[in-house]
Parts: structure tokens; sequence; C-alpha cells
């Protein structure tokens, strides 16, 4: 069975045409809304003031994908932008794994050859997640038990909704990256 693939890419904007590059991101999402597999999309600004925008793009698996990637209509789509953005850096994911890709992973524009991604085994990425998260849960369960006044009358379904909003970014931002990067040479061992 093949896996979603989640593309992301980071553009430099022209700032005088931001109202230009609004409309023609805004016209390839409703045009990728029409392509089979297609599963969202999402495009965020640094900042304000920053040329650089992110954008996210989903599909059902990596055939369709290619097929929109390889579509006269995109091309078509993309001519439209050229003089407006420039494409920096564009990664493809297709779930947690990427929190398991070497640095050297990223495919940088302009060069001939992407690098190969090898990712370990799932078994692999569970037990890095599990080694990461176990101690970090415990922890918070600890300290919310002893620190929060009526923890324990909460109903289960808010203890819940605050252990995930408070270590969802803590595992993904912090811990995570930190347990990967410890454990790579056991994650990229030869099978």
């Amino acid at each position: 069975m093949s896996a979603p693939v989640t593309v992301s890419i980071t553009r430099a904007v022209d700032p005088d045409r931001v109202p230009e590059v609004t409309r023609w991101v805004q016209s390839g999402v409703n045009l990728a809304n029409t392509w089979p597999g297609f599963l969202g999309s999402g495009w965020v600004r640094e900042s304000a003031s920053s040329d650089e925008w992110h954008m996210l793009y989903r599909f059902d698996d990596a055939e369709t994908l290619d097929a929109w990637e390889n579509s006269g209509e995109r091309s078509a789509w993309l001519d439209l932008g050229r003089g407006m953005v420039e494409e920096r850096r564009v990664n493809r994911r297709t779930g947690i794994e990427g929190w398991f890709d070497a640095p050297s992973a990223t495919t940088e524009l302009g060069s001939t050859e992407p690098e190969p991604q090898v990712r370990p085994p799932r078994w692999k990425q569970a037990i890095s997640i599990w080694l990461g998260f176990f101690p970090v849960n415990l922890a918070f369960t600890l300290l919310a038990v002893a620190v929060v006044p009526g923890w324990d009358d909460l109903w289960t379904l808010a203890k819940v909704f605050i252990t995930t909003i408070v270590l969802t970014p803590i595992m993904a931002y912090w811990v995570l990256p930190f347990v990967t990067r410890a454990l790579q040479p056991w994650l990229n061992r030869a099978r």
C-alpha cells in the first residue's frame, strides 16, 4: 500500500508583487483541487516583511503526485509565476519518517541529482518515538499531578487534550530531533 506524500516548498517572493503572488498561489491550489489524488495544501509567509513563503501540498500516493507534478496544467501554472517567485528548497515526505532523514536528504534546487533518501525500518522509527515520548509523557504526568490543583478531578478528555497540546510541540521541535540525532548510527545501520 502506497503512503500519502507531502511536498514542502520554500519560495522567495518578489515583495513588490505580493498581491499577484497571492492570486497565483490560490490559482494553483484551485487547479490542484481538480486533480485526482489531491488531499490538500497550505501556505504561510515567514512574516509580513519576509520574502520567504512556505507551501505544502499532499497527494494520495507517489503515482498521483508524479502525475500532478508532470502535468501540462501544472507546468503552465508554474510558468505564470516566473519572475514573481523563485524556488529555493523542495522536500518530499511520506509521514513521520521525515524526522528520521539525514540532514542531507533535502533536495536543493539546482543540483543535478537528488541524494537518495534511505530511511530506517518502521519498527526502528517506532522505538525511537517511544524512547522520546515515554519519559516526556511520564515527567509531564507526574508534574501535572503534583503541581496542577485538581488535575486528578479533570475529565480524561480534558487531561488528554492538555497533555497533547503541551507535548506535541515539545516532541516535534526538541525531543524527536534530539532522539533521532542520538540514534542515527543505529537508525542508519545496514539491514
